[in-house]
């Protein structure tokens, strides 16, 4: 994504395994490496759907690679959803990674 010709963000598509199925993550990234925004694109598990909501998504955006992202940390936790939580954070993480594996990202 460009803006006046500088490049604004990345998004990255990025799929983490749930409990038992894989959910399906676009993880907007800032060109500063912080997460702008977060979505989940399919999911697939019986419980924990409440992951879409963007109350629980909103606590990504700032966030960046040093944060751990885990819940009950720095995330507010979802009951019946840890794992799903957890792929979360790991999608957003990896999407951050990804980004400057590549190059990307300073």
């Amino acid at each position: 994504m460009t803006r006046n010709e500088a490049t604004a963000g990345f998004v990255v598509v990025i799929e983490e395994i749930g409990k038992h199925r894989p959910i399906t993550f676009a993880v907007g990234v800032r060109a500063d490496g912080k997460v702008n925004d977060l979505a989940v694109l399919a999911y697939r598990e019986a419980y924990g759907g409440e992951i879409r909501d963007r109350r629980f998504l909103g606590q990504y955006r700032g966030k960046a690679l040093p944060d751990a992202l885990l819940p009950h940390q720095d995330i507010r936790n979802i009951s019946g959803a840890t794992l799903s939580v957890q792929a979360t954070g790991r999608a957003a993480r990896k999407a951050i990674a990804v980004l400057r594996a590549t190059g990307d990202l300073q």
